[in-house]
């Protein structure tokens, strides 16, 4: 299989596991999102070593947060699961949109010394995607209507984890965080965004701004 195929047959498999554990909630949920941040945690440590301890100890606090975040969107609201899909949406539309749209009219770098691939017509693409589908899912959910327009701000947050990502991997030399998701590189690869996203919302949960 080229690595197109097994790309998107790996991306298929981890969505469906994450929603059905998603659904489930309680501790199948917080197990698998411990595991996530601690295969994070690990990646990010490898990539970092070297570095001053600032780093590994940061690392620490970036993993759990969004981990918390997660776990407190799940048990802690009243439409948990509904919010925690949005957020999941979110962060897939803009992985997806900005892919697309970088892809078939990328034309101005975003931010080429840290990441070549990445153009301003991408980040677009995602904050459209992100903006529609995310508030799309808010207003047929009955979700807070500051969701409705979240969509696209957190396309940024998201973009912005990944970049900060890409920098590190530029700096440590390296081009994915691990080789544990096949296709996509690093679990860390993957949830660059997503811890981004995650801690945002997460925050607005526990202030009772959602």
């Amino acid at each position: 299989m080229n690595e197109l195929t097994i790309r998107t047959i790996a991306g298929i498999a981890m969505i469906g596991i994450t929603l059905a554990v998603a659904w489930v909630g309680g501790m199948p949920f917080a197990l698998l999102v411990a595991a996530a941040a601690t295969a994070v945690y690990w990646e990010w440590s490898r990539i970092v070593t070297g570095w001053n301890i600032g780093w590994k100890i940061g690392g620490f606090f970036y993993c759990l947060i969004p981990a918390i975040a997660l776990l407190w969107i799940r048990d802690r609201y009243a439409q948990g699961f509904d919010l925690l899909l949005w957020v999941f949406i979110v962060t897939w539309a803009t992985d997806i949109g900005g892919y697309a749209f970088g892809k078939t009219m990328g034309r101005t770098k975003l931010a080429p010394a840290i990441s070549p691939n990445k153009t301003w017509e991408g980040l677009i693409g995602g904050m459209v995607a992100a903006g529609l589908l995310g508030g799309l899912w808010a207003w047929t959910q009955g979700l807070d209507p500051l969701l409705y327009w979240l969509g696209a701000p957190m396309a940024v947050a998201a973009q912005a984890g990944d970049l900060f990502e890409s920098g590190m991997k530029r700096r440590a030399g390296v081009k994915d965080s691990g080789t544990l998701l096949p296709g996509h590189g690093g679990v860390f690869d993957r949830l660059d965004g997503l811890l981004v996203v995650a801690t945002a919302i997460g925050l607005a949960v526990y202030m009772g701004w959602l």
